[in-house]
């Protein structure tokens, strides 16, 4: 439980004492918006570094070499945990907004943070608005910022299990002709979730995969794109859980 409150404890003190830095980082943006992103990143990235210091987690990464550094990206992962974004996050090496859902938008301080970074909200009971994330998401991605979605549209419950990837997350890719990256994440729910409320010391594997361009595949393949990176991530997952 001392792990819980330190990272809480921690998490609170880092949205209340970075609010002067949110003020600039709006000048910042105001004069020079690539600034801006990168130092946003800098910023978010130390305080998640320390988050995972905290909760005693020891990352296993593999594949970074397979992301490109001179394109946005869309990366595709499973998702079983709260910690899948903390965890990830870290390693993104250009400004890069996740999908959250709508919900994300009701937290002070950290919805600021997350606009700052690019974030959208995804509202999954609206199919018109969920439309118009989509669309944002394909603009940022040609404006050179990647994007990091988890297509089964909500944390999974059940070990060793994938729910559906919906295939309206990889027209992101196809749209903005960037190359999707499959980002398998192992073990995160044994950080968190697997002992409510408890955060315990715990190893993660994540694995990127090679680069997937939609342009690249036939007809078939890109009609059922969601099936097709799905079944990466689960052959790289189980591949993946002797390392635990």
């Amino acid at each position: 439980m001392i792990r819980f409150i330190f990272v809480v404890l921690f998490v609170v003190l880092f949205l209340i004492l970075s609010t002067p830095l949110m003020l600039v980082e709006w000048i910042i943006g105001k004069f020079n918006p690539c600034l801006k992103d990168r130092s946003s990143l800098a910023i978010v990235n130390w305080a998640f570094r320390w988050v995972i210091r905290l909760s005693g987690t020891k990352v296993i990464a593999i594949g970074e070499e397979n992301i490109p550094t001179d394109t946005a990206v869309l990366y595709v992962g499973n998702h079983r945990s709260f910690f899948d974004v903390v965890l990830t996050y870290v390693r993104v090496p250009r400004p890069t907004g996740y999908i959250a859902k709508k919900e994300m938008l009701k937290w002070p301080l950290l919805n600021i943070w997350m606009k700052d970074l690019h974030c959208l909200f995804l509202d999954r009971q609206d199919i018109k608005a969920g439309l118009k994330t989509i669309l944002q998401a394909i603009e940022k991605a040609k404006n050179g910022i990647s994007i990091c979605i988890f297509p089964e549209g909500t944390r999974n419950k059940t070990q060793d299990t994938f729910l559906p990837f919906h295939e309206g997350s990889f027209k992101i890719a196809e749209k903005a002709n960037v190359p999707i990256i499959p980002m398998t994440i192992v073990n995160s729910a044994a950080v968190f979730e697997d002992h409510f409320p408890k955060i315990k010391k715990a190893t993660v594997v994540i694995e990127y995969g090679k680069p997937i361009y939609p342009k690249e595949l036939d007809k078939e393949t890109r009609k059922s794109m969601g099936t097709y990176v799905q079944n990466i991530i689960s052959e790289t997952y189980f591949k993946n859980k002797e390392l635990i």
